[in-house]
């Protein structure tokens, strides 16, 4: 198909395709996946299930007291050191943040108060084009997989799909420099989701030692040779993604815990506590030091904590109806908001697949259109004189604060600017703002709640690393507080604590997360006496929404063509068994299997596991033995270990590996059995399979539901299941 010409055939039919091309093989058509109304994707799973051979238990029965302890505090010290690395990183980001947005604010204001007009916004204009584009170019043309929140990446690898390229150095680089100067060009993006990606990533190259591909490796740290382990670690640096993006380390565990992984266990999260909690006490360390004026414009530690309330809150049973209005239309609001955004996504899509060009200039088409509205729409809104009564000094010039000058005479006020022309944060920390009912009217309030909702959507599938909570928080805080200006004193609540119900409401019928997102909203405005409130709040737009479409996280994943599988198995699944839906033809091993047909199966096909049969004289009759992966056999024919007749040499073959050749190396490509080069003479050898099979992979008979069987698939974190008939003659495996 040309990239230059598109019927509408063939743009309905880019809306549809998924947004993550394949960089691994095609798809072969005699997959042994049965998947039911759904295509396979050619993405790689991962291996969570310990492989119980022979081979693992004389490794593991090896190991002393020594060895054991090694490993345990390996693993503790890799949590300490993702969140050592992971605060540093949170608190440069704010501060690059926080003094790249406030100079060029200061520098437009200033501009501005001497008259110079025209030349502020070209100066604003021009600092945003070049933030977005320098962030643009070094997303598509050095990592492709950093744009956007990361968050539905991260999650689907915790839920064992191995999307290619997520977790490099080259993604992590672009990540975090690509995610401060895209926040810091006004684009109405956050930094909690690409800092999610950022743990994910750090923990990722931490867990298997460095990167061999760029000369960065510590043979120390490689201790983590298996999926299992890198799925523990990358929950931890999740976890403590969250925790740096907002100072919120128990809503940064809580939200891995309820979101993103699929897969829990109690040490699991003792070390995701760990790490969040260190995130925490370096992040307090770090903004004790800009306390005493070191940090530039950072002031007193930017997004990581709002602080909007420390005095005590009073409400009454009359203001609980208002308060489920509030969660009604935000569960509304939230929905439509996923719809919006997943059109949108698709539409981009169409977009970029004309080139890395077209993903550029639409960044910088974005950027400008953004530019011209935040600049422009205060000077629709008049000049309001400083209130007697000023929580701040009024006006505010060369400074965040409630009170923007722009335009206005001396002693006034531009309540708009205060909120459009201003860093996200701010914005956000003007809305939670206590005692500011008469600050903001009622058409500024409502303009900028309208900027932000199409905005946020326009802005986040561009190509930069851009997170969905900051706009969702700003979105949802502007509409609380109009709310609370239509309510007006038919309530007790203040119009601040509005703005907060509907950030956290708006949250609620966007991310559909309860739990972790109360908690986090808690740690922001510092204040547990909002907890029944919020609640109330989360449960009702989280229920709202659930009728109309799914959380956004999950319609991304969908969109990206990530094959995540739900957590509830759909009805028509109980009326179907796994024999309804097991495809063949099979592929399987004898227990002592002849090297050419090893080869033969692993050339002609891409499956990862293969079911090992006994036959006589090794059995009475044909029985099942267990599976063999792929990069197992690979490493058995890399070795040579051959027998020139077929028989059983158990001890003699054991002796000729190490642990390390069946180590999986990470995000790094693997063996391909197109590498290894073998005689004539090899291939008419055999290989005794036995000490490397699982003798005990998981089974389920071929009466069981499906939806039984997708339960204890997801549940157990599995990549293999076999199907196995009542009957012992004409097995199947799936």
């Amino acid at each position: 198909m040309s990239t230059n010409h598109l019927s509408n055939g063939d743009s309905e039919s880019l809306l549809r395709r998924p947004l993550l091309s394949s960089q691994r093989s095609i798809v072969n058509s005699t997959s042994q996946v049965a998947i039911v109304g759904a295509n396979v994707c050619p993405i790689e799973s991962l291996d969570y299930e310990i492989f119980e051979n022979e081979f693992f238990k004389q490794d593991w029965r090896s190991r002393g007291l020594v060895q054991i302890f090694q490993y345990i505090f390996m693993k503790w010290l890799l949590c300490f050191l993702i969140g050592m690395i992971l605060g540093l990183v949170g608190f440069c980001n704010n501060l690059a943040v926080e003094n790249l947005a406030g100079m060029k604010f200061v520098i437009t204001s200033n501009m501005m108060l001497e008259g110079r007009f025209l030349l502020a916004f070209v100066t604003f204009f021009a600092s945003n084009l070049c933030l977005t584009l320098f962030a643009s170019i070094i997303t598509a043309l050095i990592a492709p997989t950093a744009a956007g929140s990361g968050i539905p990446e991260v999650k689907a690898y915790l839920n064992g799909v191995d999307a290619p390229g997520i977790f490099t150095v080259r993604t992590l680089f672009v990540k975090i420099i690509g995610s401060i100067t895209a926040v810091s060009s006004s684009l109405l993006i956050g930094k909690a989701g690409p800092m999610v990606h950022t743990g994910a990533c750090v923990a990722a190259l931490l867990g298997q030692g460095g990167s061999k591909r760029h000369g960065f490796t510590w043979k120390w740290l490689r201790f983590f040779k298996n999926d299992r382990d890198r799925r523990d670690i990358i929950t931890c640096g999740s976890a403590a993604g969250m925790a740096a993006a907002f100072r919120a380390p128990v809503g940064g565990v809580l939200f891995t815990l309820e979101e993103m992984a699929s897969w829990w266990r109690t040490a699991l999260l003792w070390r995701a506590f760990f790490t969040a909690a260190i995130v925490a006490i370096f992040l307090r360390a770090m903004i004790d030091i800009c306390l005493s004026g070191k940090c530039g414009l950072f002031g007193k530690g930017g997004l990581i904590m709002f602080d909007a309330y420390t005095a005590s809150i009073s409400y009454h049973s009359a203001d609980i109806p208002l308060v489920f209005f509030l969660g009604v239309i935000g569960g509304i609001l939230g929905s439509i908001y996923n719809y919006m955004l997943n059109k949108v996504l698709r539409i981009y899509n169409v977009i970029n697949e004309k080139g890395t060009i077209c993903k550029i200039l639409l960044a910088c088409l974005i950027s400008i259109f953004t530019s011209c509205l935040l600049f422009g729409l205060p000077w629709l809104a008049s000049c309001r004189p400083c209130p007697p009564d000023a929580v701040e000094p009024c006006p505010t010039i060369g400074r965040s604060g409630i009170y923007k000058k722009f335009q206005c005479p001396p002693n006034h006020y531009n309540d708009l600017a205060s909120l459009i022309f201003n860093t996200n944060d701010d914005a956000i920390r003007n809305l939670f703002s206590r005692n500011t009912a008469s600050e903001f009217e009622f058409s500024s309030t409502f303009i900028f709640f309208i900027t932000c909702f199409f905005l946020s959507i326009f802005s986040c599938g561009v190509v930069v690393p851009a997170g969905l909570f900051v706009p969702i928080i700003v979105t949802g805080a502007s509409y609380g507080r109009i709310v609370g200006m239509l309510v007006g004193k038919n309530s007790n609540l203040n119009h601040g604590l509005y703005a907060v119900l509907g950030a956290a409401s708006f949250l609620g019928g966007s991310m559909r997360s309860t739990v972790s997102l109360c908690v986090i909203m808690l740690e922001l405005t510092n204040n547990l006496l909002l907890l029944p409130l919020i609640m109330m709040v989360l449960l009702v737009s989280k229920t709202v929404a659930d009728v109309f479409n799914a959380n956004i996280y999950d319609l991304i994943m969908k969109a990206k063509g990530f094959p995540y599988l739900e957590t509830h198995a759909e009805p028509y699944m109980r009326q179907l068994t796994v024999a309804d839906v097991v495809t063949g033809p099979l592929q399987m091993f004898n227990a002592i299997e002849k090297v050419r047909n090893i080869v033969f199966v692993l050339k002609t096909t891409r499956h990862n596991g293969f079911p090992v049969i006994d036959e006589p004289p090794l059995s009475e009759a044909p029985v099942l033995f267990g599976i063999i992966l792929r990069a197992h056999l690979i490493a058995l024919l890399k070795k040579r270990a051959f027998l020139s007749v077929p028989m059983t040499m158990r001890d003699h073959v054991l002796k000729q590996f190490s642990a390390d050749d069946f180590a999986k190396n990470g995000s790094s490509k693997g063996e391909d059995i197109e590498d290894i080069q073998l005689t004539e003479e090899e291939m008419d050898m055999f290989i005794d399979l036995h000490p490397f099979t699982n003798a005990s992979p998981y089974t389920v008979v071929e009466t069981m539901s499906l939806g039984k069987a997708l339960t204890l698939f997801r549940e157990v974190g599995l990549r293999h299941m076999l199907v196995i008939p009542k009957i012992p003659s004409g097995a199947k495996f799936s």
